[in-house]
């Protein structure tokens, strides 16, 4: 019964909040997938400079905490970067912090995601389509990236669940969000406390399973239309 007083009086608010932290899950996450591709191509180009600067990227971004990530790109880069005149605030403060934060974390994810995927296709695709005289460019565009991706497509889609899942650790940097409700809500009807965070945990789920419906239904389209 807590439950449903919970949603009937609180509905709007956690609505609202959840729509925020959809929306910087899909910015972060394309933001990801482009960074994704970008060192992901990296880490399997002949160039040493590129390997190694994507080989940096990752290895730094997997072997911290978001949390921390969160923390230096907020407070950190604000510090440094005062003398300038920047200021998070004028760019839209903690939202753009968070999702410049979930971006680069995601992103190192993506890459290997990505990488990994490339590096499935038999070495034989990208020899017959050099053979019929298309580009590297061409080749990975047209031959390789497309088989690649339903190799991926489960990897992706479950990084994309943990990254939405993510936006709850961004609350420590002030992001309204729906962790950050779920707090707020609880700071301030203590007798529910159990009754909120079941119901917030219930809004995650919801939208996680949508989210893996949508990939398992995608999954079978595109076997269809192998």
């Amino acid at each position: 019964m807590r439950i449903v007083e919970i949603l009937v009086n609180f509905f709007p608010s956690l609505i609202i909040a959840l729509m925020e932290t959809i929306k910087l899950s899909v910015l972060s996450l394309i933001f990801a997938l482009i960074l994704g591709v970008l060192f992901g191509l990296f880490k399997i180009t002949k160039n040493k400079i590129l390997r190694l600067i994507a080989t940096v990227y990752i290895e730094i971004i997997r072997g911290t905490p978001l949390m921390v990530q969160a923390f230096i790109i907020y407070y950190g880069f604000a510090q440094i970067l005062r003398p300038t005149g920047f200021s998070w605030a004028e760019i839209g403060g903690a939202f753009t912090a968070g999702t410049v934060a979930l971006s680069l974390n995601a992103g190192a994810y993506m890459a290997e995601i990505i990488r990994g995927g490339i590096e499935a296709v038999d070495i034989g695709q990208t020899e017959a389509a050099r053979s019929l005289g298309l580009s590297y460019t061409q080749s990975l565009r047209k031959v390789i990236l497309p088989q690649a991706f339903r190799i991926m497509l489960p990897s992706i889609i479950n990084q994309c669940i943990i990254s939405l899942k993510d936006t709850s650790i961004l609350s420590v940097i002030g992001i309204r969000e729906l962790t950050m409700s779920g707090k707020i809500l609880a700071a301030n009807s203590t007798s529910l406390v159990m009754a909120i965070w079941i119901v917030i945990a219930i809004f995650y789920f919801i939208v996680c399973f949508v989210l893996s419906l949508g990939a398992k239904y995608l999954e079978v389209r595109l076997k269809y239309g192998k």
